[in-house]
C-alpha cells in the first residue's frame, strides 16, 4: 500500500494496519457511535444533505439547534425552495459561512426545476449541486441510500493519517490524493453507511485533534502512528502565521425607537445579510450621515468593542450610536432600510452585529 506524497513507515506496516480495518470501525460505531442526532431518525436525503452542508467547518453541537429550527420552518423541498431569501439566512443567522445558505437555497430550486423535486441518488449527481463537494456528495450518497462511496473530511482525514502514518499537509495536493486513494480502497463491501457514520464519529469523539483518547479507539492495536510515538505529530498541519486585523466603524443609527440597516452584497463577507453602515475610524461620521441617509446627527455615543474571527483576518467593530432626526427619505441610497428595533434584532443579521443591537 504505497501512499504517494503521504510516506507511511513500511508497507507491511500500512498492510497490516489495513487488516480488518472497516470491520473494527463498523462494530464500534454500532456499539459506542452517535445514533441520537436529529438527522439520523431517518434515511431522507433532504435531511442528510441539510444536516452535512450544517457540519461544514462547524462542529455538531453548534448545528444542532439551528439544524432543528431549520427542518421545522422548511421541512421539504419545496418549502426551501419557495422560501425567502431573507427567512433561509434568518434562520442560518450566527451559524456563519452564510454562502451554505444561499447555495442551499439555489439547489433547492434546481431540483425542484430540473429534477421535480426528486433528490439524486447517486454521488455524481449530487457532486453538481451547488455548494456540494465530492466529500459531502459521498456522505450524502452514503447515509441516504447505502451508496458505497468514500467520505474525506476534517474528522476522517485524521484517523487516516495517524493509523497509517501518513506525512504531509492533509489538506495539500499529493497528500489529499493519497488519503483519497486510501479512503476508497479501505471501503466495506457491506455495512457502508455504519462505517461511513463510524469514521465520522470517530475522529470527532475519540481520535481528536488534541487529547486523543486512544485507549478508547478500535483501531489502538493497528495505528502506526501511536505505535511510533508520533500521533501528538499527525495529521501534519500547516504553520500557522498571526491573522491580520482590521478596524471598522459601524453606525447605529437611531430615529424614533428606529435603527438602519443595510443588506450586504450578494458575494463577500455576510453575503445578503443585514448589517450596519459603515464608516472609516477617526471620520466624522456627520458628512456621511448627510450625504448617504439624510439624516442630522443629534448625538452620538461610542459603544464597547465588538471582536469577531474570519478564517483571513480579525475584525474590531467600534460601535458608535448615533442618534439622527430630520430624516430625508429622498436621499437615502437603495439597500438600506429603517427596522423597529426589536424586529432589527430577530432579524438576517451576523453575529457580532446582533450582538451589538442586544446590547442597546
Amino acid at each position: 500500500m504505497d501512499l504517494i506524497g503521504g510516506r507511511v513507515e513500511s508497507n507491511a506496516q500500512a498492510i497490516g494496519a489495513a487488516v480488518g480495518f472497516a470491520e473494527r470501525v463498523i462494530a464500534w460505531q454500532l456499539e459506542h457511535g452517535r445514533h441520537d442526532l436529529p438527522w439520523q431518525k431517518s434515511r431522507d436525503p433532504y435531511a442528510i444533505w441539510v444536516a452535512e452542508i450544517m457540519l461544514q467547518q462547524t462542529q455538531v453541537a453548534t448545528v444542532i439547534p439551528y439544524y432543528r429550527r431549520f427542518m421545522q420552518r422548511f421541512p421539504d423541498l419545496a418549502a426551501l425552495a419557495s422560501a425567502s431569501g431573507d427567512d433561509v439566512l434568518e434562520l442560518w443567522s450566527g451559524l456563519g459561512y452564510y454562502s451554505r445558505a444561499r447555495n442551499l437555497q439555489r439547489a433547492a430550486l434546481e431540483l425542484m426545476r430540473m429534477h421535480r423535486g426528486k433528490f439524486p441518488r447517486t454521488a455524481a449527481a449530487i457532486g453538481e449541486l451547488p455548494g456540494v463537494g465530492r466529500s459531502t456528495a459521498g456522505a450524502i450518497a452514503a447515509l441516504a441510500f447505502g451508496a458505497r462511496h468514500a467520505v474525506l473530511d476534517g474528522n476522517v482525514k485524521r484517523v487516516l493519517c495517524r493509523c497509517f502514518a501518513v506525512d504531509g499537509d492533509p489538506s495539500g495536493g499529493a497528500t489529499e490524493r493519497a488519503l483519497w486513494s486510501l479512503a476508497e480502497r479501505l471501503l466495506p463491501r457491506q455495512h457502508v453507511q455504519a462505517y461511513i457514520q463510524g469514521m465520522m464519529d470517530l475522529g470527532a469523539t475519540v481520535c481528536m485533534r488534541r487529547r486523543p483518547q486512544c485507549a478508547r479507539c478500535p483501531l489502538a492495536a493497528q495505528c502506526i502512528a501511536r505505535r511510533l510515538g508520533r500521533v501528538d505529530e499527525l495529521p501534519r498541519t500547516r504553520r500557522r502565521v498571526p491573522l491580520p486585523q482590521r478596524d471598522v466603524v459601524m453606525l447605529v443609527l437611531h430615529h424614533r425607537a428606529q435603527v438602519l440597516l443595510e443588506r450586504r452584497p450578494a458575494s463577500g463577507i455576510w453575503g445578503g445579510l443585514w448589517s450596519l453602515p459603515e464608516s472609516v475610524p477617526g471620520e466624522d461620521p456627520r458628512p456621511l450621515c448627510a450625504r448617504r441617509f439624510g439624516a442630522h446627527v443629534l448625538d452620538i455615543t461610542p459603544l464597547p468593542a465588538v471582536r469577531h474571527g474570519f478564517t483571513h483576518f480579525r475584525l474590531r467593530i467600534e460601535p458608535l450610536r448615533i442618534d439622527v432626526d430630520a430624516l430625508d427619505t429622498r436621499v437615502a441610497e437603495p439597500g438600506l432600510a429603517w427596522w423597529p428595533i426589536e424586529e432589527a434584532r430577530t432579524a438576517a443579521l451576523p453575529a457580532p452585529i446582533r450582538r451589538i443591537l442586544e446590547r442597546e
